[in-house]
């Protein structure tokens, strides 16, 4: 089988290594079958599409509705060479599916509105999934309402030309969408359960999603989430796309 490519932004060493561990359990994928590229560390080198099976993209502390000033050297380099590579991804409608981070990227690649008008605190919340998303093979075999992961400091507020919804919480009204038929963002996590959420809670407890001080609260509050559903959509993912 050709490999997937799990394209990660995280710096924290811990949260990345959390990240990969999630994705390898959650696709079925040994190691050898997930190839991961740590962004944030090197400039992303050239790929080849048909070395792939599809490409992952991780959640991130980046934030692609960042005033342009306050981003980061690595930052703009991170959205330029994604951009480029989503440029191929995009034209050869190649397997993509970008949790969360993949929202503000492909998003804002195919013109949509990324804004802070839909953020959700970290914490479990109920995914809606419309007629659209119930006969979207990513979604196949999960239910109509299912909780899932979220916590993010911005949002898709308008979806892009030609993108199609497949899925809402009440507080976000874009949580999946597809662009043309391969291409997906979710802006819940699919790769967390209760553990791999605690272990970042703790990480990123002063990256400004909630007060330091109400750490413990927010980890009480995910551990008594029954999330099971989402991890679902990766195995999906894996078994389309999957190609010798």
């Amino acid at each position: 089988m050709l490999p997937f490519l799990l394209l990660a932004t995280r710096a924290e060493d811990a949260a990345a290594e959390g990240e990969y561990r999630s994705f390898l359990r959650f696709t079925g994928l040994a190691p050898s079958n997930l190839h991961r590229i740590r962004v944030e560390q090197e400039p992303l080198p050239a790929l080849r599409l048909e070395d792939y099976s599809g490409i992952f993209l991780g959640g991130s502390p980046f934030n692609s509705s960042d005033a342009e000033d306050t981003k980061s050297p690595t930052q703009h380099r991170v959205e330029r060479e994604l951009g480029e590579l989503l440029d191929r991804v995009v034209e050869n409608d190649f397997p993509f599916l970008g949790a969360c981070y993949g929202v503000g990227t492909l998003g804002r690649h195919q013109g949509a509105v990324i804004d802070r008008t839909f953020a959700e605190p970290i914490g479990p919340t109920e995914i809606t999934v419309n007629d659209d998303g119930a006969a979207d093979p990513l979604l196949a075999g999960l239910p109509l309402r299912f909780d899932a992961f979220v916590g993010h400091k911005e949002a898709c507020a308008t979806l892009p030309a030609g993108a199609v919804l497949l899925a809402s919480s009440s507080a976000c009204p874009v949580q999946m969408f597809r662009v043309k038929q391969n291409l997906y963002a979710t802006q819940f996590h699919p790769e967390l359960d209760v553990e791999a959420l605690v272990e970042r809670i703790r990480i990123y407890r002063h990256a400004g999603y909630f007060p330091p001080d109400q750490a413990e609260a927010v980890i009480e509050r995910a551990g008594s989430a029954s999330v099971t559903w989402p991890p679902k959509v990766l195995n999906n993912f894996v078994r389309r796309y999957s190609r010798d």
